[in-house]
């Protein structure tokens, strides 16, 4: 069973940053790949970013290489998505996803919101 819930987004001016979390609250004894994505206003939802269940394997989209930075804990059963040198045009909802046995969960998002 996994249960995400996200926090840490807010209102920020572009350069600045911002520290998302995504906990699961839920109970499950397998592995699992989280990642995030996000979905500004009248877009689809895109990939930002992913990371394996040891952290060795770690994918980012292009636009954010070298401004964020993903994270987990595996003991809390948490993740972090650390974002730095913030654009305006990265403000969106932002989603924890994880994809196990095949069944796609998602949190309930968190909105990040970059003033010019």
């Amino acid at each position: 069973q996994i249960q995400l819930v996200e926090s840490g987004g807010g209102l920020v001016q572009a350069g600045g940053s911002l520290r998302l979390s995504c906990a699961n609250s839920g109970r499950t004894f397998s592995s699992y790949t989280m990642g995030w994505f996000r979905q500004a206003p009248g877009k689809e939802r895109e990939f930002v970013t992913s990371i394996s269940w040891t952290g060795g394997g770690i994918s980012y989209e292009e636009s954010v290489k070298g401004r964020f930075t993903v994270s987990r804990d595996n003991a809390k059963n948490t993740m972090y998505l650390q974002m730095n040198s913030l654009k305006p045009e990265d403000t969106a909802m932002y989603y924890c996803h994880v994809r196990l046995f095949g069944r796609d969960y998602w949190g309930q998002g968190t909105q990040v919101t970059v003033s010019s």
